[in-house]
């Protein structure tokens, strides 16, 4: 039972960080993030290339993408076209990427430290994150959320699609982030899952003083409750949307990276995992953090749990826990009408 804990607690972290980003992305942009779980292996399989000595594909998607937003930019301000928007434009659209891929190919090697190669995948996947709001999120920022979730499903699909060509089918493994190990009775914590913990920990203390005490944090807040109220008072909720899914990507990453020295990971291995840190966020309505994080934890225990007593209903076990949630939610919840074009 000890043993069937400590890794359900472990796989919960990671969920609860993906829940959490989720519940992020959700709340400021209204967007169901589905392809949160291509940010994981994105940010996993760049790590483990990187590490053998390789540029990832992921460096140059970051790069026409970035160009693809540089043309968006120009497109929907070409009435108003100055100076210093394009400028501005070219700096964050085109010189950031193209220099990322430059750096990346300056310090990829067999030998490169581990810290170096950790930080160019956040940077690779970071850049791919904030340029899929711009391409994909922010031209139908005001629509429905059914026509949100549809594009979301989309990019779901073509970053699963590119991820194939970019990593092919055979899964990857990283090295691992500490060889340390600590012994407490019958239970051994390696250096990784001690990274995991702490990690979690730190992300979720981290959002909280974010939010709580930042105005950039307070304005995300603002834009979560209202929208049109956010903007009347001089947020840009544009910008708002951008750091959403810059932290989203950048969490996803991260968990990518703390998952793929324990286990291999696939090109489609991470949409499996985004969906139980999905399970966690809807457990937590999509709107409470600290509710999501507990939930994750239990998603993890029970996964834990059903693996080991019915291995092949497994993953049948774990997404009915979603079941019995959306009927207590759906009686609590008021009848709302339909809304009419």
């Amino acid at each position: 039972m000890l043993f069937l804990l400590q890794d359900g607690i472990t796989n919960g972290a990671i969920y609860a960080l993906l829940g959490l980003a989720l519940v992020l992305v959700f709340a400021v942009t209204r967007v169901i993030l589905i392809p949160q779980g291509e940010f994981v292996t994105y940010g996993a399989l760049s790590y483990a290339m990187l590490a053998t000595g390789q540029v990832p594909g992921t460096a140059l998607l970051a790069v026409a993408m970035g160009l693809v937003a540089f043309a968006l930019d120009l497109f929907f301000a070409r009435k108003a076209l100055h100076a210093r928007l394009v400028m501005r434009s070219v700096a964050l659209n085109i010189v950031f990427p193209t220099a990322l891929l430059g750096l990346v190919y300056a310090l990829v090697g067999p030998h490169t430290p581990v810290a170096v190669n950790i930080a160019l995948a956040l940077l690779i996947v970071a850049a791919i994150g904030l340029f899929l709001y711009r391409i994909a999120f922010q031209p139908i920022a005001h629509t429905s959320v059914l026509v949100l979730l549809i594009a979301s499903v989309g990019c779901h699909l073509a970053l699963q699609g590119l991820g194939l060509v970019f990593f092919g089918a055979e899964g990857l493994r990283g090295p691992a982030l500490s060889g340390a190990a600590v012994t407490a009775g019958p239970l051994r914590f390696t250096g990784q899952s001690l990274a995991v913990y702490g990690l979690t920990v730190g992300f979720i203390v981290a959002l909280w003083l974010f939010f709580g005490y930042t105005r950039t944090g307070k304005a995300l807040r603002a834009t979560a409750v209202n929208r049109l109220g956010a903007r009347l008072v001089g947020i840009r909720t544009t910008l708002s949307g951008q750091i959403a899914f810059l932290l989203a990507s950048v969490i996803g990453a991260i968990s990518g990276i703390l998952i793929v020295p324990i286990t291999t990971l696939y090109y489609d291995t991470g949409f499996l995992i985004g969906l139980k840190g999905f399970i966690a966020a809807i457990i937590g309505g999509l709107v409470s953090y600290p509710l999501t994080a507990v939930a994750a934890i239990v998603v993890g225990v029970v996964e834990a749990f059903s693996s080991f007593y019915a291995s092949n209903f497994k993953e049948v076990i774990v997404f009915t826990l979603i079941l019995p949630v959306l009927v207590l939610r759906s009686l609590a919840a008021p009848q709302v009408e339909e809304e009419k074009d």
